[in-house]
């Protein structure tokens, strides 16, 4: 088991960052190797997306589904940060994903959170899986909020 946690803020306003976020196909620009595609859009709870990582027809398929969405948006109160979790039910990679994006001062903040299960992946080896997700899935976040 490999958890994980990035922060990042960005000039972007909350729902500028959170469609960049959520256009998955976007995100195979910043993973090696990697396509995306969203077999049921539109994407709101229940869109399934599948990330096929390889080289030719060696690889393997990450399938991920949306459990929540709560897009930016104003409440009572104000402006109501937005909320997306994924659920990663691969063959290969198990897990889920949240993310979350708040107004602030002079545009957003996201806050990334997952826990990523290589399967088969001895357990002493989960705190490398948790650096390498962090190096990803900063890599992911820095490209789609053009930082």
């Amino acid at each position: 088991m490999a958890v994980f946690r990035i922060e990042r803020t960005a000039t972007l306003s909350p729902d500028a960052a959170w469609r960049r976020l959520t256009h998955w196909a976007a995100h195979s620009a910043h993973v090696p190797l990697t396509t995306i595609t969203v077999t049921t859009p539109p994407t709101r709870a229940g869109t399934t997306f599948v990330a096929r990582t390889g080289l030719g027809p060696l690889g393997f398929d990450d399938v991920m589904r949306v459990v929540r969405w709560e897009p930016p948006g104003a409440g009572a109160a104000g402006a109501t940060a937005g909320r997306c979790r994924i659920e990663k039910r691969g063959r290969v990679v198990a897990g889920w994903a949240e993310f979350e994006v708040e107004a602030r001062a002079g545009g957003c903040r996201v806050v990334w959170r997952g826990e990523v299960r290589p399967r088969g992946l001895p357990r002493p080896l989960g705190p490398l899986a948790a650096r390498s997700a962090r190096w990803l899935y900063g890599r992911i976040l820095d490209g789609l909020l053009g930082r």
